[in-house]
């Protein structure tokens, strides 16, 4: 028994051991064995921040990203959900600050007076996120902490502790989510718009400029995700992100815990990395990674003050599309864009609090959740929708509306959202059923039973022909546990 028990514990150490030492190669096939940790597609729910010098001006034209503004002013060229000529910022901007005043002048005014990252963690909280990804750096260059290779690099200072907002804005932040009890990650730009090193392809862009700026950011702030971005006009021959990756699995501070997207070199999402991204859904889901999909709650991720409440999703429509993603096993990061001063704006806050109110109810059916065999029921009629009309870019958030409460002719809806935990399975709704819930070639168990959450008493249910028919109770508002989506728990 001695000797069983001593060569055991030699095999469970050695394969740890094994486990902890591994050294990854500066190639994919080595880089993408690293699994992403459980934590994240547990997670479910996150908030995405745009912010930076571009939040002064805080203007683009609706269905545009307003982040974008240095890049739509210099090339005189925009693309969104509308038609546009391309003038429509410079006109602004002339009209607005004048022909002398240059996208530099932003970073210099921008004071971020009223920045409090410990409200922003506790509205955060609320919500029921469980992670936040702050921008450290967007395609214009301009770090959020101090960072000296944006700034001597190109001449003049370009990091939120030189100019500006005087303050390490990064540190700031990492420290409140993470007091909070949230995961804090950090979205970083591989590339920059007008850096002359990049403009001019030199590849002391990538050797003394992009990797170092990396590697001091994470070394500092040990982010517990990094969204890397802005990759898709070099492949690794110029980025050698896969040798930057490996320093991170290798010798980083966060090299054993680290989350990492897929957005390293040209044409690889989807492809290679850490999880899969999608952006205002513009690509087509039918991953078996985890993912993540992240928009704003209007069409720009960065503050835009020339959106109107009609372009802002509602409550309903955010909270639809986070069952509908999570139901197809992926995560929902939602932006906010917080104003130049540093506050979150009211609207944003109240459509957070409203998902943290319906989560409060529903958090069981979603968070730690995986894809049931089937992710949805659908009614009769054709399931084939046309997600960007004409003329858009981006998915705008009533696709979710046609797809379940406000139904066009001739096609489907989605009666209902599974997802599965265990051997439990939840049956969620986007309309509160009457007299009847019908889920279709569905066999309960003998000992099966089945609640809706946020009501006490246990519901009776048939099996007929296949079908499951729960019996729903007629409630008043009073009693009526939450509002837009009703999850049924169908037990063992």
């Amino acid at each position: 028994m001695k000797k069983i028990l001593i060569i055991s514990f030699i095999t469970i150490f050695s394969t740890t051991a094994a486990f902890c030492q591994k050294k990854y190669e500066p190639n994919w096939e080595s880089l993408d064995s690293r699994l992403v940790a459980n934590w994240f597609s547990e997670a479910k729910f996150g908030i995405f921040i745009h912010w930076g010098p571009s939040s002064v001006p805080s203007w683009s034209p609706k269905g545009t990203y307003e982040e974008w503004y240095l890049y739509w002013l210099t090339s005189q060229s925009i693309f969104g959900n509308g038609n546009y000529t391309g003038q429509e910022i410079p006109e602004f901007h002339r009209r607005t600050y004048g022909d002398n005043f240059n996208y530099i002048d932003f970073a210099r005014i921008w004071k971020a007076e009223l920045y409090d990252p410990v409200k922003w963690a506790e509205i955060f909280k609320n919500s029921g996120a469980k992670y936040v990804v702050m921008t450290s750096k967007h395609h214009d260059g301009f770090a959020l902490w101090p960072d000296q290779h944006a700034s001597t690099s190109r001449g003049y200072f370009w990091n939120s502790v030189e100019t500006g907002p005087r303050r390490d804005l990064v540190g700031d932040f990492i420290k409140a989510m993470k007091d909070a009890g949230l995961k804090a990650g950090l979205y970083y730009s591989l590339y920059e718009w007008y850096h002359p090193w990049y403009k001019a392809r030199l590849e002391k862009y990538v050797t003394e400029y992009f990797h170092p700026q990396f590697k001091e950011l994470v070394t500092n702030y040990e982010p517990d995700i990094i969204y890397a971005d802005g990759e898709w006009e070099q492949d690794d021959d110029y980025w050698k992100s896969t040798e930057l990756l490996a320093w991170l699995f290798n010798e980083s501070p966060v090299k054993e815990s680290v989350v990492i997207n897929d957005r390293w070199e040209k044409g690889q999402r989807h492809k290679h990395g850490g999880y899969f991204t999608t952006e205002y859904l513009r690509e087509e889901v039918n991953f078996d990674k985890p993912w993540e999909e992240i928009r704003g709650m209007g069409l720009s991720f960065g503050y835009n003050r020339n959106e109107d409440i009609e372009d802002y999703n509602s409550a309903q429509e955010l909270i639809l599309m986070l069952v509908d993603i999570v139901c197809q096993g992926g995560n929902l990061c939602i932006n906010v864009g917080p104003t130049a001063a540093g506050k979150i704006p009211v609207i944003m806050q109240e459509r957070l609090l409203q998902i943290g109110e319906w989560l409060e109810v529903n958090g069981e059916a979603i968070y730690g959740t995986s894809k049931w065999e089937r992710s949805y029921q659908w009614s009769e009629g054709s399931r084939e929708f046309e997600l960007l009309k004409e003329g858009q870019a981006y998915v705008e958030g009533d696709y979710i509306l046609e797809q379940t409460v406000n139904q066009l002719a001739g096609k489907a809806v989605k009666e209902i959202f599974f997802t599965s935990k265990g051997s439990d399975v939840y049956a969620i709704v986007p309309k509160f059923p009457k007299g009847k819930l019908v889920v279709r070639d569905f066999r309960p168990e003998k000992n099966t039973k089945v609640t809706l959450l946020g009501y006490e008493p246990e519901l009776a249910y048939t099996y007929i022909n296949g079908d499951l028919v729960i019996d729903v109770p007629s409630l008043t508002i009073d009693e009526v546990p939450c509002y837009y989506a009703w999850s049924f728990k169908i037990s063992n």
